[in-house]
């Protein structure tokens, strides 16, 4: 029954500071039991995809392996716990990412989640700053579990969701950068649809702080593989919230709603060409 620390941080423009507080966090949500801790999108800097097209932010990305994550692979070796990040990637130039390395216990990088879909919207200019990611929709056997990564805007696509399920996911962690309080219900309830139907747990972990015209409000949760809300954490401060998750309940929730058995696969590739004005 691995127990899961949702690292739920506000960024200060000091860089270098949020790093440090992100590995105090590790050791501390160690010292407590975890054996994953997940932390928000681009949990270390300032949440730059707010201001419109600005290359000076390109210089902040960086490799992956890199200087952070180098960093992060130390830490999560000394405590023995799993660590799910989200940085700026810079792959060659000219190409970046939202990207979520995945590091194991003993401090290995087990691989990375790019972020698929890329938004554009008020406040979220993120195609300028992002390639998306090559969508592998990769599930890591980490030491706390089967884990899946969808980055933020990725969890509104079930589709994505799904394969990760059929990949074998038992924990769908989500970096999140979010804002609206007013959709906040919706994305609560997006996510227990998605554990209802897919029968994993999900970890959302947002960000919180007032930075230039955004507040980044938390409320952090996860849903179990009943789609129920099991725990929440604090609305618009920093909080480092601890949950147990008892894997074997999938087994359980799939002998006696056998969404997985129940599937036909075999109809569905005729339906995946739409006719009409979104074709797929």
């Amino acid at each position: 029954m691995p127990r899961v620390a949702l690292a739920q941080l506000a960024a200060s423009p000091d860089r270098e500071a949020n790093l440090a507080v992100a590995i105090e966090a590790i050791h501390q949500a160690a010292s407590s039991g975890a054996a994953l801790i997940c932390f928000p999108e681009m949990g270390f800097n300032p949440f730059f995809p707010q201001v419109r097209a600005d290359p000076s932010f390109f210089d902040w990305a960086e490799p992956i392996p890199g200087p952070t994550t180098e960093r992060l692979a130390e830490a999560a070796r000394q405590s023995g716990i799993v660590v799910v990040a989200n940085i700026f990637e810079r792959a060659s130039p000219g190409e970046y990412y939202d990207c979520s390395p995945v590091i194991d216990a003993d401090g290995s990088l087990l691989g990375r989640t790019r972020m698929v879909h890329i938004a554009e919207a008020p406040l979220f200019n993120e195609k300028f700053y992002y390639r998306p990611g090559p969508g592998d929709f990769s599930v890591f056997p980490s030491k706390a579990g089967p884990l899946g990564v969808a980055i933020c805007y990725d969890r509104h696509y079930p589709e994505q969701l799904r394969i990760l399920a059929l990949r074998g996911c038992q924990i769908l962690l989500v970096p999140l950068a979010a804002i609206s309080r007013e959709q906040w219900p919706m994305f609560e309830m997006e996510l227990q649809v998605a554990s209802f139907q897919n029968q994993y747990f999900s970890v959302v972990v947002n960000r919180v702080g007032q930075e230039g015209g955004m507040e980044f409000i938390g409320r952090s949760f996860v849903t179990d593989p009943y789609g129920n809300v099991i725990a929440r954490a604090a609305d618009g401060t920093p909080d480092l919230l601890l949950v147990d998750l008892d894997l074997d309940e999938i087994e359980r929730a799939r002998r006696v709603i056998p969404h997985f058995r129940d599937r036909r696969s075999e109809l569905y590739g005729a339906v995946t060409e739409l006719q009409g004005p979104y074709r797929g």
